[in-house]
């Protein structure tokens, strides 16, 4: 890979990887993976391409090959416009599955798509990322290219979180469904190593970002959304014939009078319910206008999702307690080339639009109302806050009140003048503060900082290898390869049978020269690739000669002395001797009985904003190294200077401190030891074998488990 001028026009690349994306006749409401960010990344993509310093925007999701999805999902590649496309990468199983269970599959996405990137004609100037599951790819793809690092984070975990206890569910509950302790965790590290972080309200970052450990309001802006002004226009003329109306007469007793109308998926969070027993317990609401719920497609109810079926059951049945049969409509199908049209529909029959989520991170749909003409009655809670404040085209309710949604909503339908004062002050200030074309000059302004970075260097001496040894064995030395010495004279016997056909790696925490020292003493053959200190270090072939550019990659962010500053005082951490530290690593004994958790650690790191990638091994060693450098994050450089291929690279390791060098695409072994169980997490993850023995003979039964040089 090699990098341009950032004087020349940009190459942007975003991610957004759950959900389905392409870029006509969105899906969007399908389901809860399926809604707003979805629209703005297309959105997004789109705009930025138009502009004039704007030369290539990738827009790279999940590859999905599923008959329950359309193909369009399978395409490789999908044309948005010049100089604009879709990039679909494979990301573990082909089915469309939810974003809860994607976690484990993204180690494996990052490798392919850092694959895909290298190549490329050259290095996308910056990476952005959307949600979490991105930002996990985001952070590691940043650590190997040195690209700097955008995201938006769409919805928040921590701020869900609060809400669901909220709501009665227990932590276990929360735990299971939405796996919400590996989200906060990518979001923490993300916002960690983040540039810039882009918001589309300052209730964001002063009520959501705010709960978390890594604060920094100085590095986030608030970028509102655009919205499509020549798609979401009101009405040309008060005859206009709208084909929708025909649907909800199937309906409505009385389809002329004005319509409130709410559209989103049917997601308990959408709070619609709330909203249809404000309709039901109000009868003069009912004698002034319809209610249209427009919740996503359905053909069997008893075929969507638990939560999506909870929804609509409970419409229908409070549709029946209030016996609002002829009042209320609730459409089965529409699509997205439709919405525009049920806006105008709205508007032209003087209805309002309302959005009573319990927080909503934006709102595209309260600008897409506002560019149709409707007024708005929308949730305190997020985005309708500056949207509002912004536009002086409706009111704010508190999500929970009945009795506050229904006075909002009568005092619009029951006042004409100001009926006409919102529906003005919408069209004139969402073309003012939201189109598309101002979001993205103003994107491009912000970013615009970023670009003087340095690309990931090539090496000092780059290796010379013979061309058929396309393939790599790493391994890791203490309580890995070392503990038997059996089983090291047989693995012994293999590299130097074997040693024309592959690339012999060591990867350890040890120090340099504490590690030739210990192979020397082994009679282990000296390797062609030797890793140290966790990473930090990477030296070549019988002279050993130091990789420098990989030093000088890893330095940046890098302050050992804040981060001994910190450490040095907490209690059940000691100092390990001189002979454990580098200039790359700072290193402590650990003692659990009285330490911090290392969850508080990482707690502590992040407040005082230090970068660093901490790691426990065998229970008691605790290493600090840049956040750049890692086991894994030295093997996958490597393997990109040799042009080794990381499914043809066997990977044997037994503690914490090897965790990233097993995930993703490599061919990953856990060696039966007593500290596997640091490495228990990785149990569901793709290509990681743990091995039934111990030592060397857990490398020797991973080679035959992989069939490995066959």
């Amino acid at each position: 890979m090699s990098n341009t001028s950032t004087t020349k026009p940009f190459y942007i690349l975003l991610i957004s990887i759950h959900g389905l994306i392409r870029g006509n006749n969105l899906e969007l409401g399908r389901d809860a993976d399926t809604g707003g960010q979805i629209k703005y990344v297309v959105e997004l993509a789109k705009a930025l391409a138009l502009q004039p310093n704007v030369e290539r925007v990738d827009l790279v999701t999940r590859r999905i090959i599923d008959s329950a999805v359309d193909a369009d999902y399978s395409a490789a590649t999908e044309s948005l416009g010049a100089g604009v496309q879709i990039v679909r990468i494979e990301a573990g199983l082909d089915a469309y599955i939810p974003k809860e269970e994607l976690w484990s599959y993204l180690d494996g996405f990052t490798d392919r798509l850092f694959a895909w990137l290298d190549e490329q004609p050259r290095l996308p100037d910056i990476l952005h990322t959307h949600y979490a599951d991105a930002g996990y790819v985001g952070v590691r793809l940043s650590h190997l290219t040195g690209l700097p690092l955008v995201h938006t984070g769409h919805s928040l975990g921590r701020d869900k979180l609060r809400r669901l206890l909220a709501l009665g569910m227990t932590m276990e509950e929360i735990e299971h469904r939405y796996h919400m302790t590996q989200r906060i965790s990518a979001e923490e590290d993300t916002l960690n190593n983040a540039d810039l972080v882009i918001t589309s309200t300052y209730n964001e970052i002063e009520d959501q970002y705010e709960l978390y450990d890594c604060y920094t309001p100085e590095k986030m802006v608030v970028i509102p959304p655009g919205t499509d002004l020549e798609q979401f226009h009101p009405p040309k003329e008060a005859s206009e014939t709208i084909k929708f109306k025909q649907t909800l007469e199937k309906f409505l007793k009385l389809p002329d009078k004005p319509i409130i109308l709410a559209l989103s998926r049917p997601d308990e969070r959408k709070n619609i319910v709330t909203l249809l027993e404000a309709y039901g317990q109000s009868p003069r609401l009912q004698e002034l206008a319809n209610l249209v719920i427009v919740a996503g497609n359905r053909d069997d109810i008893r075929e969507l999702s638990e939560g999506a079926q909870n929804v609509l059951t409970e419409l229908l049945l409070l549709i029946d307690c209030y016996e609002l049969y002829g009042r209320v409509a609730l459409p089965k199908h529409h699509n997205s080339n439709e919405v525009p049209d049920i806006y105008r529909l709205a508007a032209a029959s003087k209805g309002v639009f309302v959005n009573p989520a319990l927080t909503e991170p934006f709102g595209l749909t309260l600008l897409e109302a506002a560019a149709s003409g409707l007024p708005l009655v929308a949730t305190e809670n997020g985005g309708p806050v500056d949207i509002i404040g912004n536009c002086h085209n409706g009111l704010l309710v508190d999500p929970l009140s009945t009795s506050a949604i229904e006075s909002a909503l009568f005092a619009i339908l029951s006042d004409s003048t100001l009926w006409e004062q919102y529906s003005e002050n919408g069209l004139k200030n969402v073309a003012k503060f939201y189109s598309w074309d101002a979001h993205a000059q103003t994107y491009l302004r912000k970013i615009q900082p970023l670009l003087q970075h340095e690309p990931l260097s090539v090496p000092t001496q780059p290796p010379k290898v013979s061309s058929n040894r396309k393939r790599a064995i790493f391994t890791s030395i203490d309580n890995t390869l070392l503990g038997d010495a059996e089983a090291l004279s047989q693995f012994v016997q293999v590299v130097r049978q074997h040693h024309r056909e592959f690339l012999f790696g060591i990867a350890t925490g040890r120090r340099f020269d504490s590690a030739l020292k210990l192979l020397k003493s082994y009679g282990i053959p000296t390797p062609d690739i030797l890793i140290t200190s966790l990473g930090t270090e990477i030296y070549y072939s019988s002279q050993m000669t130091a990789d420098i550019a990989w030093n000088y990659h890893i330095d940046r962010g890098w302050t050992p002395q804040v981060l001994r500053r910190l450490c040095d005082s907490l209690p059940g951490l000691t100092l390990q001797p001189k002979s454990e530290q580098s200039r790359f690593k700072v290193s402590y004994y650990y003692d659990a009985n009285i330490a911090p958790s290392l969850e508080e650690i990482l707690t502590l790191l992040r407040q005082q904003e230090l970068l660093a990638n901490t790691t426990l091994s065998f229970g008691q060693y605790l290493d600090f190294v840049p956040a750049r450098a890692s086991k894994g994050q030295a093997l996958r450089y490597v393997a990109k200077q040799w042009n080794i291929p990381l499914d043809r690279i066997l990977v044997s390791g037994g503690s914490g401190g090897d965790e990233d060098m097993l995930r993703g695409n490599t061919l990953g072994v856990v060696i039966a030891n007593r500290h596997r169980e640091e490495l228990s997490v990785l149990t569901n993850t793709e290509r990681v074998y743990f091995a039934k023995s111990a030592h060397a003979w857990g490398i020797l039964e991973a080679i035959k488990h992989y069939n490995f040089f066959n």
